[in-house]
């Protein structure tokens, strides 16, 4: 690929990932960054996998958001990763999904390292904001 597209590519989706960063979550752009972050995680993560497709821009990120933002009970950590775009971070966090199929945009809740709640992009794509919002509040109240 040329710079100029690859270039175009991080401009074009910068706002993508400052809608999640301005609310707190760390970003995870390479595989190094993510092996280190789950071999140390405690406690409870929050992980969105990002996209550039429209049900993440309408659905995903506002709901993962305002979630984190309304929930009584919240993941002590945020983390996403950008399938598309970080692809070798997005592979790396996806082997922590064990027997989980690849799906973005996709939000899990971890303990430690493990999963305990998986919301692939089929419980996303065409839901109400409101429906999303209250399957992560339902499994923040159950795990955090």
């Amino acid at each position: 690929m040329s710079m100029a597209y690859e270039e175009y590519m991080r401009q074009m989706v910068l706002p993508m990932r400052e809608e999640l960063t301005r609310t707190g979550f760390q970003e995870l752009t390479s595989a190094e960054e993510v092996e280190n972050y789950m071999e140390s995680a405690s406690g409870t993560t929050l992980v969105v996998v990002n996209s550039v497709c429209g049900c993440a821009a309408g659905l995903a990120r506002p709901a993962a958001t305002q979630a984190v933002l309304t929930s009584e009970k919240k993941p002590d950590h945020l983390v996403t990763v950008f399938a598309g775009q970080d692809k070798e971070a997005t592979a790396k966090m996806r082997e922590y999904f064990e027997g989980i199929e690849p799906s973005s945009p996709s939000m899990a809740l971890l303990k430690g390292n493990k999963v305990v709640h998986f919301i692939p992009r089929y419980d996303i794509e065409g839901m109400p904001m409101e429906s999303i919002m209250d399957n992560l509040k339902a499994a923040f109240n159950a795990n955090c």
